[in-house]
Order: C-alpha cells, then structure tokens, then sequence
C-alpha cells in the first residue's frame, strides 16, 4: 500500500539543485507481532555526480529505502512521505507510472546480476529492448547502442558477447551487463544496492570503476548502499550511517571517517579489519543486538549497546541535528564527542583480541599435504558424453600447518581453494599426492573405523550458518548429535553441551532456541561450538565470516583467537576478505588457477609482496580510511582468469600478468613455457614465490 502523504516544501537551495529529494520516507511492513517500521523518516538531497553511501547492519533500513524510492516494494508494505524526482513526486504514482521512470530518469544496479538478468533472452536484446521501452529507436539502432554500452561498461568484443545469455558470463561480467542496463537512457539517479557483495576484491575494484565511470559519462547522481566501509572510504562523496530505520548520522566522507560524532558509527569503524597497517589493532565488536523494529518505545534505540549512554538517552529519541563543522547527528552527547572530551568506543578492547603470531606458540605437524592434484573430465554431448578434455583444480599444491597455527588459502574464485579443502577433508586416497593428518597418511586409511577416528580430528565451519544447522533440532540438540555419535556417555553430555556454549561465548539459554532464532553471529557461533564438540586438531573454516556484518565479524575473529590460544587449535582458513585474513592467519597461501604462486608469514606477505598476483590482491582490497584509500596504489588486473582446462604452458598468471608486459622477449618465452619454481625469498627463507620476473 502506498500513501502519498503531502509535506511541506523543502526551502530552495542556494547551491546546485538536488536531482532527488526524499523527505520523511517511511516504509512499513506487516508482521504478525505487529507492523515493521523498517524506514523511519528518512530525508536526504542527492545532488548530481555526488555520491551517497548509506551504511549499517543487516536489518537497519538500507535495502528498504532503496525499494522504497524506487516504487519495488511488494503491495502489502505502506510508504509514506515524499520522493521527488525531476519536480514530480513518485510517492503515490502506480506501477505504469513508475515503469515509464524506471530505468529512464532512475537506474537501479540489483545485488544479485544473475536474478537481474532475464535468463531467456541475450544481453544484447535485454539492452536494446531496455533503450526501445524509453527511446524511439529502430532495431538496429538499439543494437549497435547496446554495443557500446557494454563496450562502455568493459566487456571484450562486446559485438561477440552481445549475442550471448547471460549464463555464459562471469559474476563480474553479469555484473557489468546490469550496470549497462542502469545506464542505458542516461538516467539522472543511479541507485545500487550491495553490488559488489558476492564478489572477489579485483572483481570489485573493477565493478567500482565501472561504476564511477558510469557515473562520470552519465553525470548522475549515485546513492550506494553497502556494508564494506572500505568502499564507502574510496567512493563516497557523503556518508549517511542507518541505524533502527533512520539516519543517525550524516556527513561528508573525510570528516565522518576523521572523527565520527555518533558512538554507533564510531563503534563500527572500530569493528573494521584493515589490510594494511603493520601492526593489528584490536578489533572492538558491538555487544549486543540492533532492535526489533516493531513497537519501538521511546529513547535512543542504540542505547542499550552504548558505551558512553546517560539515563536520558532512555527516556527520548534524539532528533538528527546539525554538528559544527562535520554534518548532523543523533546523539545527545554529540557536542561532547565533536569536542574531544569524550571517546564513543570509551577505548573498548576485548580480551582475545588478535596478537602478532608467535613462532614458538606453534607445536607438531597436523597437517601435511605434498603435491596434492585434483582434475576433473570435461564432456561434451548431450546423450552420449564423451571426454574433450582436463580441468586441472588443484596442480601440485602443498603446505604445512602445525598446531596453534592458522594458515589462510586466498585468491580469486576458481582458484582451487574449496576443492583443496574438499580433498583434505574426504580422508581418501588423493588423486595424486599425498595428504597427511596427525601423522597418518589417508591412503593407508583401511578401515572405517580408523577413518572415523581421524574425522573426529578434522571438523568444518561452513560458509553459511543457517545451511550447516538442522532448522528442525534445537541448539542443544544440534550440539549433541556429534557427541552421541563418537559414542559419548549420555549423562555427560548436557554438561559438554552447556561447556561448548560457554567457550563460544553464548548463553545456556541458546540451548533451547532454533536456528532461525538466532542471529547470523549467534548461528556461526553455535557452528563453531558443533566443530569443536569432538575436541578436533584441526579446523577447516571455509569463509566463515563473509555473510556477518562487520561488529559480528569482529566477535568471532576475537572469539577464534582466543579458541585457538586457549585449546591449541590449528586452523586451515578459506577467505577472500584480505583484511580478515591478516587479523586471523599467521601464514597465507596465495592460490591462482590450482596453484599457489605465493606463500609466507602473513605480515611478510603483506608488507613486502613478491607476486604481481598477490600485489594486485592486496591493492584491490579498500582500506576504510579516505585518504589513504584515495592515494595509494593500485594494481589493476585486466581480462577475466583463464580456463582452467586450458591453462598456458607456463607461469599460470601470463595472461594477465603487468610485469609480462614489460618483460624482454627473452623472459616472455620463458613465463610462456617454463612452469616458475617456489624461489626464497633472499631476506625470508620462510617466504617463497613462483615468478621467473621478480
């Protein structure tokens, strides 16, 4: 349901004039506990070639309000208040009204391109198709358009890949094509939500500069939602951060990062993990939940999870208001933060924090893989399949990893990282090379038995929380599955269970809730507590943190230091997030094409990077911090990684490689056909790289 609800008239500005204007936006939703105020009063002016990030927790409001302005609510949510857009008001109109503004005067880039993209039809034809809607074009005309758009946007031979559908592309290209729709009528708002979430860190780099560039030939006006305060740092112009459904504080990018003036802001900037630095500061999580947004009573609703909270934040919600010098903010002790007698974070910094790696805290070898291979045939034919060729998924990789020790696998999806871990953890004769646990090669694994017993000291922490836990079991009983399965005694395992619990930081009373009553952080907390029910060796965790938001990631990469000192545990980490990798890993492993081209101790690998792949990662990663975002250097990759079944002769990384460029003739013939050895380092025998350029 949609009221249009008439407002006062904004006062006419003296500068530039807005090209959206949203004013006292509300959205609401019906639940059975009572209506969701998802959007509380949100206002804001969008200038044109400006950007807007809008940021804050999963639940805040950001997704809403991007739906909300641009008319995509479903029919039974109620928005209130004004969104102006070229002088006319969208609150109100009906979905034909609408459709003739979407897409022309307002662009939207979706989260999820692949469920952007209509499956039927070619890039070529959903961009030509989205110009003839708006424009008076003939088929040809909107053809050789749709060309140049994704020639614009990126996409080699854009005249080839025209014709293609959209599953015959990449994440990253998908992403490009929907950019291209948002673009196609030169809208005057461009609105893009999460669209960089799923993707790899030199993906994103160049899905932003895509996007910048959009911007810049379109002149439009961009409102960016994202959690990765790293990319609000890089690109935006104003910073508006949401919390319970409204903006709680307001400013341009430089000052809300130099010293914000709301504590929740402040609170998540200290949340961040940082890929460059040196040293790690200590990640400070915000306790706690956000509110449920139905029947909110009265007072700040970020108060019972602030530091720095007087009694009369309980009692009145504070209105945003102006900031000498930075902005506005709502916080009754704003004045206070803004002239420094005052910390927000109140200098918070948990026990367990992550410390630099000690040598000597390192104990036997728990895990040995030697050579490790894995392919895969490549068919062809429909009824009778017949082999054309090998994908090679992991090509001789090995490492080593001792107890209390975390080695961390990075690199490029497609890179052989999963399949690694997969193969580790089949505890079966490997395809080729061998695999070690605790001294015990799998190959000579005769018998079930022994195979179960060695699973007991290999566990997994899954990517997705939710997915690893049974909807249908309680807490506790999730938990106690895996003890009666290892033939536990069943009078000990209530206590074991309430133990497990405990050591992940979760009260008794989470035993008797279901998963879906949990938090994300709450979910992989409980995950973790199921991996270590059997007392494991060896943890294998496959992007563990990559569906949390940045406070609750914080907590559980304090909560697995403190497991990995307390209990000795050594740990084998799957993650694209750099940043997080160098606060948990105290070795990194960089893979590309079923190959590791890089390997060290962590604050090696970051300080001095030998790999031009491993330069490029660490260059794509954003740092939440303006200026330095804004000035350092960066390594951009170009083209897409090869395939896998057909990879070059020699160093796997030719292709894309900026030192192949640059090489003589000489050493091009030998990237081109001579595979480059792990060479030492000559000031670090423990770091070692695969290039024949460095």
């Amino acid at each position: 349901m949609t009221l249009a609800t008439p407002l006062p008239a904004p006062a006419p500005a003296a500068g530039p004039v807005p090209v959206l204007s949203v004013r006292d936006l509300r959205v609401t939703f019906p639940s059975e506990a009572g209506p969701v105020e998802a959007v509380r009063g949100v206002s804001f002016d969008l200038l044109p070639g400006r950007t807007l990030c809008v940021v804050g927790e999963s639940g805040s409001g950001k997704s809403a309000t991007a739906m909300g302005i641009m008319g995509l609510l479903p029919p039974a949510a109620e928005l209130r208040g004004q969104v102006v857009l070229g002088g006319q008001d969208l609150v109100g109109l009906d979905d034909r009204a609408l459709s003739k503004i979407r897409g022309n005067s307002i662009g939207m880039v979706f989260q999820d391109p692949l469920s952007a993209l209509t499956p039927i039809y070619s890039v070529g034809r959903l961009l030509s198709d989205a110009l003839r809607v708006h424009q008076d074009l003939t088929k040809r005309a909107a053809w050789e358009q749709a060309v140049a758009l994704l020639d614009l946007v990126g996409i080699p031979d854009p005249r080839g890949r025209a014709g293609a559908f959209p599953h015959e592309f990449s994440g990253g290209m998908r992403q490009r094509v929907v950019i291209a729709l948002a673009i196609a009528n030169r809208p005057a708002v461009l609105v893009a939500d999460e669209p960089t979430t799923a993707l790899d860190v030199t993906v994103q780099a160049q899905i932003l500069d895509v996007l910048r560039l959009a911007q810049r030939e379109t002149g439009a006006g961009l409102v960016l939602i994202t959690h990765d305060l790293g990319v609000v740092a890089g690109h935006a112009d104003d910073v508006a951060v949401m919390y319970a459904g409204r903006f709680v504080e307001h400013a341009g990018a430089g000052e809300l990062f130099r010293r914000p003036k709301m504590p929740y802001t402040a609170r998540l900037l200290a949340a961040v993990p940082t890929v460059d630095g040196g040293t790690r500061r200590p990640l400070v999580p915000i306790g706690g939940e956000p509110p449920a947004l139905v029947g909110l009573t009265g007072g700040c609703p970020f108060a019972p999870r602030c530091a720095v909270a007087l009694d009369t934040c309980r009692t009145a919600e504070p209105e945003l208001l102006p900031v000498a010098g930075h902005g506005s903010a709502a916080c009754l002790r704003a004045a206070e933060i803004a002239d420094g007698s005052l910390d927000p974070t109140c200098g918070a910094a948990p026990a367990g924090s992550p410390a630099a790696p000690d040598p000597t805290a390192t104990g036997e070898v728990v895990l040995r893989v030697e050579d490790l291979v894995k392919t895969f045939p490549v068919t062809k034919g429909a009824l009778l399949k017949r082999r054309v060729g090998t994908l090679r998924a992991v090509d001789r990789v090995g490492f080593e990893l001792r107890a209390g020790e975390t080695l961390g696998l990075v690199g490029e999806s497609g890179s052989g990282k999963t399949t690694t871990l997969l193969e580790i953890l089949r505890l079966a004769r490997p395809e080729g090379g061998r695999v070690e646990i605790g001294g015990t090669d799998v190959a000579t694994l005769d018998s079930r038995g022994r195979a179960r017993e060695l699973r007991r000291d290999v566990q997994i922490v899954m990517q997705d929380p939710m997915g690893a836990l049974d909807p249908r079991l309680p807490v506790f009983h999730s938990l106690a599955e895996p003890l009666r399965a290892t033939g536990r005694d069943r009078d000990s395992i209530p206590a074991r269970v309430r133990e497990l619990l405990r050591l992940v930081g979760l009260d008794d009373t989470v035993g008797d809730r279901f998963p879906a009553a949990l938090s994300g952080g709450q979910r992989q907390r409980v995950g973790i507590a199921r991996a270590l029910a059997t007392e494991p060796k060896l943890l294998v965790l496959d992007e563990p943190l990559s569906a949390l938001d940045v406070s609750v990631q914080a907590g559980v990469i304090n909560l697995l230091a403190r497991l990995k000192r307390e209990l000795g545990l050594a740990y084998l980490v799957v993650a694209h997030d750099l940043a997080v990798v160098r606060y948990i890993a105290d070795r990194i492993a960089v893979m590309y094409l079923g190959q590791i081209v890089e390997t060290g101790e962590t604050e090696a690998v970051f300080a001095g990077p030998r790999h031009p792949y491993t330069r490029a990662l660490l260059s794509a990663v954003p740092v939440p911090d303006p200026e330095r975002e804004r000035t350092r250097e960066r390594v951009v990759l170009e083209g897409e990684p090869p395939n896998a079944a057909r990879p070059p002769a020699g160093c796997v990384f030719v292709d894309r490689c900026p030192l192949y460029r640059l090489a003589d003739e000489e050493l091009r013939r030998r990237c081109r056909t001579e595979r480059p050895a792990q060479t030492p380092a000559a000031d670090d025998p423990g770091h070692r790289y695969a290039c024949h350029a460095v």
